[in-house]
């Protein structure tokens, strides 16, 4: 039985639709850049492309630069989980360890700007995300860790806030427990995995920073988040899963680790997905780079 051209056609046509949206190749290289971690987390990139995540059980960030060079940024980092470096080249760090969140240049100079006395009773500040505007987003999950000094034995709605002017602000008390966040300024829109709930949320950013039009993004929940440049979401947990601007989904990227904690995008043309996952550090080479 011969099969019309046209039917053909179509079939083609398709295909090649579906594999021109795929962000990563499907022969692209999971490459392991690093090992030994104790648990990797909160990966950014600053303006150059170099990377910067931490070991949270080994209380360091790193930074792994665009030459393939890999140094210990701070090893004294609060238990700094998520991490953000926002269009000024400060580098914020969830100091979960110390319920702050502290601010650093990228010459190492740090600051506590969130609960600097350590008096307010924060379950533990987990992924942060910073608008061009200044005004920063952080979750704040709780998440008991053996290497805790203290317990943190106060539990508060384990949200999205805002912190403006030094203040934070509770942004929606109805999530289970949050935990990524990023957003993209030029659109005003904010994301924020609900990993309790196993559902990510869309916001809109309205002028005074504060969220309204809520709308559900996908039935699944997340660790930590990016986006890319044509609006695709990236969720971790058991790999990667790669949503469209709609929520669409697009594919799956397979990690060779019992759990994928972050993803963002760094190298010198952006052009490359980090990935940290469990005691390592990935990296694959997409079609896309990032937002901001």
């Amino acid at each position: 039985m011969k099969i019309p051209l046209l039917l053909i056609f179509v079939f083609l046509t398709i295909s090649c639709n579906q594999q021109s949206k795929k962000t990563i190749s499907d022969d692209a290289e999971i490459k392991k850049v690093s090992d030994g971690f104790s648990f990797t987390e909160g990966p950014t990139s600053d303006k150059v492309g170099n990377l910067y995540f931490t070991d949270q059980p080994n209380n360091r960030i790193y930074k792994y630069d665009i030459a393939g060079n890999l140094s210990i940024f701070s090893d004294r980092s609060g238990r700094s989980n998520g991490l953000y470096i926002d269009d000024k080249q400060n580098l914020w760090a969830c100091a979960d360890g110390k319920n702050q969140l502290w601010k650093y240049s990228l010459d190492g100079e740090k600051e506590i700007v969130l609960n600097p006395s350590g008096e307010v009773n924060f379950n533990g500040p987990n992924d942060v995300w910073v608008h061009q505007n200044g005004n920063l987003y952080f979750t704040d999950p709780i998440y008991q860790r053996p290497y805790w000094v203290n317990e943190h034995d106060t539990v508060g709605p384990q949200s999205i806030f805002l912190l403006k002017n030094g203040n934070p602000i509770l942004l929606d008390s109805t999530l289970m427990q949050a935990n990524g966040v990023v957003g993209n300024s030029k659109e005003n829109l904010l994301f924020v995995a609900d990993i309790g709930a196993n559902k990510t949320y869309r916001y809109k950013i309205n002028i005074e920073g504060e969220l309204e039009s809520k709308t559900l993004f996908i039935e699944k929940g997340s660790d930590g988040m990016t986006l890319d440049a044509n609006g695709n979401l990236y969720l971790t947990g058991e790999g990667i899963d790669i949503y469209d601007r709609d929520g669409h989904f697009l594919q799956h990227i397979d990690i060779p680790e019992k759990w994928t904690a972050n993803v963002c995008f760094g190298g010198e043309n952006f052009e490359y997905l980090f990935i940290t996952a469990s005691k390592s550090l990935y990296r694959v080479k997409t079609n896309v780079n990032s937002v901001r």
